[in-house]
């Protein structure tokens, strides 16, 4: 096989999220009465952690409220845990790919900015099976994406080197987090961030142009 490891990103790359985190933060702008945000306009914010997401969504003249950030990113996860997965599904395809890469032989891990609680709720619902070699999301003391940190971690826990594995992500995070890691990266065209075009990017268009690039020898 071509690659050994894939990491996996999570929204946007093996779960649909984003109508779960919209409604969630939209219900702490609301017990605010702060202006509400589309699913279009929330595809645009999320990606750097919930921290992240619920202060882009605050009126601008509030982001640097620390204390207001912190009791709307208490009232958002509360929400948000209750209903982590009334609207979540896997993209098409995404969960055979996963058997077919763990019937090849190939190690996965999921790499995530969001929290290491709703990240292990997620695999655990939508990919029982998977025998994931480490599945990561943000935690106390260590950095978010796109530092490499998170990509040494998986490696050392493989115990396979750089060459050996490549990313999956939807996003420019992803990609750099990839890039600082010194691993390969396929960016797919249904996540959050269209990198269609992008010089030198691999695209994927659906899960087996993933199989394929991954076992391709």
């Amino acid at each position: 096989m071509k690659y050994k490891l894939v990491l996996f990103d999570l929204d946007g790359t093996l779960l649909d999220t984003i109508d779960d985190l919209s409604d969630a933060v939209n219900h702490a702008m609301r017990l605010r009465g702060f202006p509400l945000h589309t699913r279009d306009e929330y595809m645009k914010m999320v990606g750097n952690g919930i921290r992240n997401l619920v202060i882009r969504a605050l009126p601008d003249d509030r982001k640097d409220d620390e204390t207001l950030v912190d009791e709307a990113l208490a009232d958002f996860k509360a929400y948000y845990t209750a209903h982590i997965d009334k609207h979540t599904r896997p993209y098409p395809g995404m969960q055979q790919l996963l058997r077919q890469l763990s019937e090849n032989g190939v190690q996965m891990a999921v790499i995530s900015n969001k929290f290491q609680e709703g990240t292990d709720y997620l695999i655990r619902k939508f990919f029982p099976e998977i025998p994931f070699v480490v599945v990561l999301g943000n935690r106390p003391g260590f950095p978010l994406k796109p530092d490499p940190e998170i990509v040494h971690e998986v490696l050392r826990k493989a115990g396979l080197a750089q060459e050996d594995a490549i990313m999956v992500g939807d996003s420019q995070t992803d990609m750099k987090t990839a890039e600082n890691g010194g691993i390969r990266a396929i960016a797919v065209s249904w996540g959050y961030r269209s990198m269609k075009g992008t010089p030198g990017l691999t695209v994927a268009d659906s899960a087996k142009e993933i199989l394929e690039e991954v076992l391709e020898r």
